[in-house]
């Protein structure tokens, strides 16, 4: 299949169409038919109804796409594009100039889509690169998916990940709203803030608490006036819960939860995006070169991370797809977005709260419900196909085959063809 494939008018033939909407009782499509005009979802609906609408507005290019199942893509929640972790490999990243690392950073946005991540929210990335990335996408000359961004995540003087330009060290409640109003001037969709160590820092240990209460507070207050949510990057359970007091919108890792904090998370709509491969990954370690320190801190942080995703889950907390890792790496026969998704469902959700957690739950945090993250009429057509049900097995995801973005066809696997 070629790039006429995301003709200005498709219909999708031959497939069950199903979403995150299954949580709330709205089953798979069988032999169902999704047209695509231009970039959007025209309509929906059964083969036969969906042909006669498309007949009636004219022609139309016929794509079967022999049984699979079709959903929107996936959304990655914790992505970073420019992401150099200490060691060899990390040392590589950091030493490239700004020209070197937009093309890094290109490539990575290309890998991303065709592993069937359509939209990405990254929470860090250096030196602003990303906002020309997110424009080179938009405007059509870099193949990647939709950008969500914060931007340079905001850090104490010496706090987590202050060695990299994709920090930005504030101190006081007078600097750190500076720092968000630098962001948001520079296009930020949202903010992120280190307010603990982190397994990545060897001066720190997870449950290094970073900022004052002030500090914390001037960064939700002022991102909430410029009609931003915030994450915060945060491990020890005291930490996290008086930033869940003072209003935090969402906790990446959240390695030392406890029933008292994942109870108030619920009550708040604090959401959790746990990463969990980051406690399991020396595999990813050991081909970057990462420090046995790191290893050992990261590694070892594992089971009580699994404990803390448990009581997130049976207390009710919103709990969102991302990696960490890049989105695209081939780990553990799939790549990270599929793998993270996979120990999610294995963790306790089940493949429908996965299908939602890797896609609409993602969306609606985002505040893009209007635009994506179902396959509904008026939606962007940002699609993937599989052969096996993701409803009944995550690892359906691992079988992608097929993604479109935007109403164009970027990965076609039976006919060979692959957006370069």
């Amino acid at each position: 299949m070629s790039e006429s494939s995301g003709a200005a008018s498709t219909v999708l033939v031959n497939c069950t169409v199903v979403d995150g909407r299954i949580v709330d009782g709205v089953g798979p499509l069988p032999d169902a038919a999704v047209w695509v005009r231009d970039d959007r979802i025209a309509a929906v609906g059964p083969r036969d109804e969906v042909l006669a609408q498309a007949g009636e507005q004219g022609g139309f290019a016929r794509v079967d796409l022999d049984g699979a199942y079709v959903t929107p893509g996936l959304t990655n929640m914790h992505t970073h594009l420019s992401l150099s972790l200490p060691g060899s490999g990390g040392d590589g990243v950091k030493g490239m100039s700004p020209h070197e690392l937009a093309f890094y950073m290109a490539d990575g946005a290309r890998r991303t889509l065709l592993c069937g991540v359509t939209t990405v929210r990254c929470v860090a990335e250096k030196d602003h690169a990303d906002f020309a990335l997110r424009r080179a996408i938009a405007a059509g000359r870099v193949v990647g998916p939709r950008i969500f961004t914060a931007g340079r995540a905001l850090v104490c003087t010496g706090g987590h990940g202050h060695e990299s330009g994709d920090t930005m060290e504030c101190d006081g409640a007078d600097g750190f709203r500076r720092g968000v109003r630098s962001q948001v001037k520079a296009g930020a969709d949202l903010i992120k803030v280190m307010i603990s160590g982190g397994i990545a820092g060897e001066h720190e240990s997870i449950h290094t608490r970073q900022l004052f209460t002030d500090e914390l507070r001037a960064v939700i207050d002022t991102a909430h006036a410029w009609g931003r949510r915030v994450t915060a990057h945060a491990g020890p359970a005291p930490v996290i819960a008086e930033a869940v007091e003072l209003g935090l919108d969402c906790v990446e890792h959240g390695y030392q939860l406890t029933p008292g904090v994942v109870a108030r998370m619920a009550e708040r709509g604090t959401a959790l995006v746990p990463t969990l491969l980051v406690t399991r990954c020396k595999e990813f370690f050991d081909e970057l070169g990462v420090p046995e320190w790191m290893q050992c801190r990261s590694l070892g942080a594992g089971p009580r991370h699994l404990e803390s995703y448990a009581m997130a889950l049976e207390a009710g907390v919103e709990v969102l797809l991302g990696s960490d890792m890049p989105p695209f790496w081939h780990f553990e026969g799939t790549n990270a977005s599929v793998r993270e998704l996979e120990y999610m469902s294995e963790g306790g959700i089940g493949p429908a709260r996965a299908l939602y957690a890797g896609t609409l739950g993602p969306i609606r945090w985002l505040g893009a419900e209007a635009d994506l993250g179902t396959v509904e009429t008026g939606k962007y057509a940002d699609l993937v196909a599989m052969d096996a049900d993701p409803t009944a097995e995550t690892s359906a995801f691992r079988g992608i085959r097929w993604v479109m973005k935007g109403g164009r066809v970027v990965r076609d696997d039976r006919s060979g063809w692959s957006a370069q």
